[in-house]
């Protein structure tokens, strides 16, 4: 699918310019409560696939559906309400701990955001600072590690309660340790949430109820870890790459 249409690009070139599929042939089924991961290498489509859930990208052909309602057919802020996004760079803003984590939730009470907090295995370091929840973050989380700041924007995207989380990278400043608790606590939500993580480590990806493997804009692989050793080349090579003692068991 492209995700631009020519009449939109045919006002910036004056002519109707030739697509780039970003993605093409991908049909993917998702069932409410599962924890889907997606995988490939760099430019492989893989932020792409998951932005057009919340219509940050249009296409222009096939169909995303939600909860079997086009997403184009949704008014946008009702669509967007439904989902809590997490990306590699944390956007935090100058301000407390407690008004960062409710930019998305103005009505959760405390309780509610220590709980995300926990969940995202950043209360401990929260819990640390002597003022607790009005901790001042400074604008874009100056005075935190990149891995605080990755855990507090999960924390927050939990804070959300939306129907769908995506987890775009957001693994990438934290340890092995970290990752599998974190991991472990999102397994807690069940299925009142459906989860999106995109990744490069096969750590954070491995349990995953569904593995997406996409490569040069399509889907080559589709299943479990297990199933995808035994029989997707790329995923494989993947593996190989972190791991070469399991990739050729």
């Amino acid at each position: 699918m492209a995700l631009l249409t020519a009449q939109k690009l045919k006002k910036y070139y004056g002519k109707e310019p030739n697509i780039v599929r970003a993605l093409d042939g991908v049909d993917v089924e998702v069932k409410a409560g599962e924890f889907i991961a997606v995988v490939g290498q760099s430019g492989s489509g893989k932020s792409t696939l998951i932005n057009l859930l919340p219509r940050f990208y249009d296409a222009n052909e096939g169909i995303v559906r939600i909860q079997g309602v086009h997403v184009a057919e949704q008014h946008l802020a009702h669509l967007r309400q439904q989902i809590a996004v997490a990306p590699q760079q944390a956007a935090l803003f100058a301000g407390s701990v407690r008004d960062n984590l409710k930019w998305g939730n103005g009505h959760a009470t405390d309780a509610e955001l220590w709980r995300a907090l926990e969940l995202a295995q950043a209360a401990a370091f929260i819990r640390a600072k002597s003022m607790g929840l009005d901790a001042q973050i400074e604008q874009n989380g100056r005075n935190l590690s990149g891995g605080q700041r990755q855990r507090l924007s999960i924390a927050r995207a939990l804070v959300k309660k939306a129907a769908i989380l995506i987890l775009d990278d957001s693994f990438s400043a934290l340890d092995h340790a970290t990752e599998a608790s974190l991991r472990r606590g999102l397994k807690t939500l069940g299925t009142q949430t459906t989860i999106f993580i995109v990744s490069q480590r096969v750590s954070a990806i491995r349990f995953a109820d569904v593995i997406l493997v996409l490569e040069s804009g399509s889907l080559v692989g589709h299943g479990t870890h297990e199933t995808l050793l035994k029989t997707c080349t790329v995923y494989q090579e993947i593996v190989r790459s972190q791991n070469p003692l399991e990739a050729s068991l």
